[in-house]
């Protein structure tokens, strides 16, 4: 086949293969949930979802290796009896700092909290990240995600068909990804969570490939404030409606893997097409966050002086363009 022929024939079929599969079908007699208003000038963004009183704290053990995903991870258990999610490597800061502003918004995220140096009893070697551990278990640089008692998994959510499309909380949350660069939008990193028998929410639990550059495989990034910084963020606004920088496909040789090209070219649609009125919605719902509660977002996930003040200042001037919308 030529390649000629060959880029007419995936023009035709890529469109096909870029929709993701049907979401979880949810009991009727069960209730979806999506987002809350909060009182956003009181939230303790230094804390975030799981509060002070869920912090990890004292000494863990090890309970396992997650080897699933692209990132190392493994289980603990504190004194407490509580699990705990330990995830390593550069997505363990951006991902803390990531679920305090998407929190602040409204939307439901994991407990996150990120610990500089961790302690694990029966520490053993890891098949990936044993780079980040020191002999007597000391593990360094550590994102750590509560399993939260009585809450289950019931399967994963698409961007392009669920029980939200179309409402204002739910464009709220893709001008949400836009304005922390998540580049990452597979429908894995969606999940279905049943909250004791009383409904399910939705969440976002994957969201570590943040504060960086959107992008080809080669040139995007994550937890990386300079390049946080350098990105645009509002790309096109018409009367109604506005478009938000993403960059997710793959180069044109990667083509040939047509099924992942197609789904990486798709997510660029998240961002895109979303009404004005939406957009602006979401400003006003972040704008009373004070510059300490934003600053407190990064400082939480360990980040340098510097570097939570000029992720901050992203934050906020991302803030004052959507309001000004």
């Amino acid at each position: 086949m030529s390649l000629k022929s060959y880029l007419v024939a995936f023009a035709v079929i890529a469109p096909i293969l870029a929709f993701d599969e049907a979401p979880t079908p949810l009991p009727k007699s069960q209730l979806a949930y999506l987002w809350t208003q909060r009182n956003v000038t009181s939230l303790d963004l230094l804390n975030g979802s799981g509060g002070k009183e869920h912090a990890p704290r004292g000494v863990f053990t090890f309970a396992g290796e997650d080897k699933e995903g692209t990132n190392p991870k493994f289980d603990v258990v504190d004194e407490q009896g509580n699990k705990w999610k330990a995830k390593l490597g550069e997505e363990a800061q951006s991902e803390t700092a990531a679920t305090r502003l998407v929190w602040a918004a409204g939307y439901f995220v994991d407990e996150d909290y990120y610990l500089p140096e961790l302690h694990v009893r029966g520490m053993k070697k890891l098949k990936r990240g044993d780079q980040y551990v020191s002999p007597g278990g000391i593990v360094r640089n550590v994102r750590m995600e509560r399993t939260v008692k009585g809450q289950k998994k019931t399967g994963n959510w698409s961007w392009f068909r669920n029980a939200f499309t179309g409402t204002r909380e739910f464009n709220g949350l893709r001008v949400m990804m836009a304005l922390i660069d998540n580049w990452d939008l597979k429908e894995v990193n969606n999940a279905i969570y049943d909250e004791h028998g009383e409904g399910f929410r939705y969440v976002i639990s994957d969201l570590g490939a943040t504060f960086g550059k959107t992008g080809n495989p080669l040139t995007r990034s994550k937890n990386n404030p300079a390049d946080y910084e350098a990105t645009k963020f509002i790309q096109k606004t018409t009367a109604d409606h506005v478009d938000f920088f993403l960059s997710s496909r793959p180069f044109i040789l990667a083509a040939v893997d047509v099924p992942n090209y197609a789904k990486r070219t798709h997510m660029e649609e998240v961002v895109k097409n979303i009404p004005r009125a939406d957009a602006k919605w979401l400003g006003t719902i972040l704008a009373p966050l004070s510059e300490e509660q934003l600053r407190d977002c990064f400082r939480a996930a360990g980040y340098a002086p510097e570097d939570a003040d000029g992720n901050a200042a992203v934050v906020r001037q991302r803030i004052t363009e959507l309001t000004g919308l």
